[in-house]
Formats: C-alpha cells, sequence, structure tokens
C-alpha cells in the first residue's frame, strides 16, 4: 500500500532575498483532493508559495514538509510553468522522457506515449520538433508530459496565462479529467473565469501572506476580508 502524502503542512514558512521578505510567514496545512487556485495580486508571492509546496525553492525560515520523505514525495509530484520548457526533440521523446528517468520498460513508454498523444491532441505531430509547436501545443505536451507519470499532485503557474481561447479550453479540460482522476491540483492563475470554472477551494495572497482560504463558492459570494472583497472588485491592491 502506498503511503498516504497529505496533509502538505507549512509552519512558519518564509522565503527572503537580499534582506527583502517575498513570502510568509505562512501556516497551511493542506489535505488531499481539492482543485485549488491560489490568486493575488502581481508580487503577492504566488509563485513562491508554489515553489516552497514542491520543494523546488529555498526557505528562509520554517518548514514546509509532507506527511512521508520528502524525497518520496517529490517522486509522486509533476510541475509545469508558465512558459514550458521544451526538449530539443521530437514529441514522442518529450513525453517518453520523464518515463525515461523513472526507468519504465520500453513497451510501456511506447504505449503511454501514444495514449498521451492522443490526449493532449498531439498524434499527428509525434515525430515534430516540440520547439517548432504552437504556444497552446508546447502547453499542452507540458502537461502531458508532467501527467504521463500518473502524479498525485500537480502544480500549475499560469499555465493558460498566454493563450487564446480555444486553446485555454483544451488545457481546462484536460484539468478537469485529471482531478476528477484523483490527482490534487494547485493552480496559480488571475483568471477568475477559471477560478470559477475549475477551483474547488481558493487561496488569497497579498503582501507574501494568505489573508483568506476556504471554498470556491463561499469565497466569491462572501468575502470575509477587506482584501478578498477589494480583490474581487477589482481594486488594486498593495
Amino acid at each position: 500500500m502506498v503511503a498516504e502524502m497529505f496533509p502538505l503542512t507549512l509552519q512558519g514558512a518564509e522565503v527572503r532575498r537580499r534582506g527583502k521578505r517575498l513570502l510568509g510567514p505562512v501556516d497551511l496545512s493542506l489535505p488531499r483532493g481539492g482543485f485549488t487556485a491560489i490568486i493575488g495580486p502581481n508580487g503577492a508571492g504566488k509563485t513562491t508559495l508554489l515553489r516552497i509546496m514542491h520543494g523546488v525553492e529555498r526557505i528562509s525560515a520554517g518548514s514546509a514538509d509532507w506527511a512521508i520523505d520528502q524525497a518520496a514525495a517529490r517522486a509522486r509530484q509533476a510541475y509545469v510553468f508558465q512558459q514550458p520548457i521544451m526538449l530539443r526533440r521530437s514529441v514522442a521523446e518529450n513525453l517518453a522522457y520523464p518515463l525515461r528517468l523513472i526507468g519504465a520498460e520500453q513497451a510501456a513508454r511506447d504505449r503511454l506515449v501514444v495514449e498521451w498523444a492522443d490526449r493532449i491532441g498531439l498524434t499527428a505531430s509525434l515525430q515534430t520538433q516540440a520547439t517548432r509547436l504552437s504556444g497552446g501545443e508546447r502547453q499542452k505536451l507540458a502537461l502531458g508530459r508532467a501527467l504521463i507519470r500518473d502524479p498525485d499532485v500537480l502544480f500549475l503557474d499560469e499555465p493558460c496565462a498566454n493563450l487564446d481561447g480555444p486553446a485555454t479550453r483544451e488545457i481546462e479540460t484536460l484539468l478537469q479529467a485529471t482531478h476528477a482522476a484523483g490527482t490534487t491540483i494547485f493552480l496559480v492563475t488571475h483568471d477568475m473565469g477559471q477560478v470559477r470554472r475549475l477551483a474547488t477551494d481558493v487561496m488569497l495572497l497579498v503582501g507574501g501572506r494568505v489573508v483568506e482560504m476556504g471554498r470556491r463558492d463561499a469565497m466569491m459570494s462572501s468575502p470575509q476580508t477587506p482584501e478578498l472583497t477589494a480583490f474581487l472588485n477589482g481594486e488594486i491592491l498593495t
């Protein structure tokens, strides 16, 4: 039986760079199963929070711990950047790369590459060099590459920020199916429509601190803090 990796617990977590506090202190206990949208103004610390949750950002103080060993937890996560990094190889080789890292057998790699190319709509481009894809295609490839190992947790940093409507719809459809299949998702986004379409929970950051967190519908209809009220009204928060 696979050990339960949740909750993810942050205790007094802070990130400081060159004497400036970028995030924190943050105290959270995050359970399995949600689709949490992380919102807030530019510079609020959203990406920094996502990165410390994933374990790729150095914490200056406090801690961010899973319920299991950190290395084991990392192996069960995936992260998709706003600007996806493509290997200078074919679409097929990009999809196969994470499977190679975990030592999957050739037959399993070939089967999963074909399966995921179909799921992300890139079957016809399997032999195309990934760097020649459009922005939407690259983002779908990055998402497929993240999901091909069936992670328990998916971190997403503005995955649709530079995409048009049809490409955004395709990404969101993939994300909805991924969450329905049992993956816990944390999504940084500025798109409040996307929050309403996808999220089960919402976290608002302002000035590096979590000022409100809760179920999406309750937060959207009955904000409990002046910061969330102002943010939903389109006011500028500093």
